[in-house]
């Protein structure tokens, strides 16, 4: 069994083991230029329903079983996945993972940036297509709606984490109708647990680093962004050192654009 996150050099030795999926959710632009051997290509676009204003919701159930059966997946399979940007739609993919239940699964640190820099094996070949005859189901508790997150602020039961930049936070940056963040919130970017020195890998002190900025596993944690693509990383951080961790996946484009949402601003 693979860990939970898998080096690139570990990997390589696994790729052989035909209980293995692995899912390529890099640009559309990049796949057919080059993947990692036999993996299969899953279009961010394929992750969120695409529906404005909250276009990262979660897609339908009958768009993630066509999306799913596609891909070959079965629930006995392991999952990696890898992206191009650090983190954020494998992030994603693995929160989608969680809501249909799916609990075999691993992040390659780096995705195809730290895998090319080591110099190891890319192809353009597309593999066979092999979809599978499989029904999914969603675990609505994994998804955490508005109405959860106004619950949350009445009863103080959760810290969230936001995750977009700090100009968003702080409302100087304008992305929905109105702009700030959730009272309360924490604002730590995604950018900030990726080191970017080391091919895009998760920094090295990750749990010190995000201890220090307030997140324990003591609390009831909810990260969200504009869309849930770059909270799909922040979810994924969670994941990896235990915190109780959920992902609010309509996000700011929700939050920000409905007129009686509470709002702070400023923390710059």
């Amino acid at each position: 069994m693979l860990p939970l996150v898998v080096e690139p050099a570990v990997l390589e030795e696994a790729l052989l083991n035909d209980n293995l999926l692995l899912v390529d959710v890099c640009s559309d632009e990049l796949y057919p230029r080059y993947h990692l051997p036999g993996a299969v290509h899953v279009s961010p676009s394929e992750l969120i329903a695409g529906t404005k204003p909250a276009v990262g919701k979660l897609p339908s159930l009958e768009l993630l079983q066509a999306l799913f059966s596609r891909i070959g997946y079965t629930p006995d399979k392991h999952i990696v996945v890898y992206d191009d940007e650090g983190g954020g739609w494998a992030g994603r993919f693995i929160w989608t993972l969680d809501v249909i239940g799916h609990q075999h699964y691993s992040y390659l640190n780096g995705g195809i940036i730290a895998w090319a820099a080591e110099e190891r094996t890319l192809e353009q070949e597309v593999p066979e297509s092999h979809p599978s005859d499989v029904t999914i189901k969603i675990d609505h508790s994994i998804v955490t709606e508005k109405e959860d997150i106004l619950a949350a602020l009445e009863a103080g039961s959760a810290t969230i984490w936001d995750a977009r930049s700090a100009e968003e936070y702080a409302g100087t940056r304008v992305a929905a109708a109105r702009s700030g963040h959730i009272p309360g919130a924490i604002n730590l970017d995604w950018v900030e647990v990726m080191d970017r020195s080391n091919h895009m890998r998760l920094r090295s002190d990750l749990a010190e680093f995000v201890a220090e900025r307030g997140f324990s596993d003591d609390q009831s944690i909810i990260t969200h962004c504009q869309t849930h693509h770059r909270s799909g990383l922040t979810y994924l951080v969670g994941k990896i050192l235990g915190l109780n961790i959920k992902a609010y996946h309509g996000s700011w484009a929700e939050w920000g654009n409905d007129p009686d949402t509470p709002i702070s601003t400023g923390g710059l």
